[in-house]
């Protein structure tokens, strides 16, 4: 990681640059927690997805992945300002801004409600130019005086007047980061909160199985330039994807979106693929998840040759849900070449294998949340524990 050194907080314009603070590795990974999870934003055009969320929606385990890199942003700031303090994630989540998204001068604390945040860190996961046009983060004064996103870079800088910035407008595909904002305030601290929630959810879904649920059907509805379309329509379509239903035409209702939260499944030109689903949600997890390992998945079938492909029937067994989706808006706001990608790369045999190794990755994240809980509940902190006598001491 390359950094600066020690830039005082009394500085004119406290600010850094840190380059691939994150690997490639955890980019990718956020990547697909996001494009699973994503519901519309706080702004036009841009999608979040908070912490709260993910537990709110049977996703507690994936929190896992935020829980190092949390503790290295919040040590890097500190260290950085030479701050004489302990400071207190307030927020944490992954956004994303779509075409036309944008937004003008302004600093992070500028509202009433927000001027307990002291410090803020922006990550970006994916590559201006590469993966997005436009975005670059601008500053009014000071140096550097711009940083255009690079997966793995990180800015910090103070989150009040003497950093005022803004957002160059984007003019296609979709920017992601990972943001943080820093409290020097404890009872704005988000970890007790968050404790709440995950606390809740565990105790709901104790016994597993571990599925996400479908939040309100309204947080997927994102809207541009007066039309709308369905998040999770859109990122199946954007990777070659469509809904079915083993129901027969005359029971499934004119309004199909309700169906996108009962049991699916899914299919690709003239196949479907024999799994159910328990929702859209837990289909769109899975397709991610191939996405994101596809190509490791491929290599290994180079190796070992093709398997028969066992879950395959012809889509006149299943009804295809008519979704009233804007496809050609949501293919410009959210363009990309993952379907390309896909096309290239596809195997059903390797997306059955996907669903027993997301089933893995699940479990083994579960695992570790159950195992962290008592110690996050002793402390109210939300943090990795290396140690695993640390757990014994919090179970005894």
């Amino acid at each position: 990681m390359e950094s600066s050194g020690v830039f005082p907080e009394t500085a004119a314009h406290p600010r850094r640059h840190l380059r691939g603070f994150l690997s490639l590795d955890l980019c990718k990974e956020l990547e697909f927690i996001h494009r699973s999870c994503a519901t519309a934003g706080y702004r036009t055009g841009v999608l979040s997805t908070t912490l709260a969320h993910l537990s709110a929606t049977g996703c507690s385990h994936l929190l896992l992945p935020f829980v190092k890199v949390r503790e290295q942003l919040k040590e890097a700031v500190e260290e950085a300002f030479d701050c004489q303090f302990e400071l207190f994630v307030e927020f944490t989540g992954l956004i994303s801004w779509c075409k036309g998204a944008s937004i003008g001068w302004h600093s992070d604390d500028n509202k009433p409600y927000l001027k307990q945040r002291d410090f803020s860190a922006v990550c970006y996961l994916n590559d201006q130019g590469k993966d997005f046009k436009g975005g670059t983060l601008r500053f009014q004064d000071g140096e550097p005086s711009s940083i255009a996103p690079v997966a793995g870079d990180v800015a910090i800088y103070t989150a009040d007047y003497r950093n005022v910035h803004c957002v160059d407008e984007i003019i296609e595909g979709e920017r992601l980061t990972l943001t943080l904002w820093f409290t020097r305030d404890s009872a704005s601290d988000e970890d007790p909160k968050l404790l709440n929630f995950l606390s809740q959810a565990l105790e709901r879904n104790r016994e597993g199985p571990f599925y996400p649920l479908p939040a309100s059907d309204n947080m997927y509805l994102f809207t541009y330039n007066g039309s709308s379309f369905d998040l999770r329509c859109a990122r199946a379509c954007q990777l070659g994807y469509t809904f079915y239903s083993s129901a027969c035409s005359e029971k499934i209702p004119e309004d199909s979106f309700e169906m996108l939260s009962k049991p699916l499944f899914i299919g690709r030109e003239d196949e479907v693929f024999e799994k159910e689903f328990v929702s859209s949600m837990h289909a769109l997890q899975v397709m991610q998840f191939y996405h994101w390992k596809a190509s490791k998945a491929a290599k290994v079938r180079g190796t070992k040759g093709q398997a028969e492909q066992e879950f395959i029937s012809r889509k006149h067994s299943y009804t295809q849900l008519v979704l009233s989706c804007d496809k050609e808006l949501a293919e410009s706001v959210l363009q990309c070449n993952c379907h390309v990608e896909m096309e290239n790369l596809f195997s059903w045999d390797d997306f059955a294998l996907a669903i027993e190794n997301w089933e893995r990755y699940t479990t083994e994240l579960r695992r570790k949340l159950s195992a962290f809980m008592p110690s996050w509940l002793s402390y109210q902190s939300i943090y990795y524990i290396d140690d695993p006598s640390e757990l014994n001491e919090c179970e005894k």
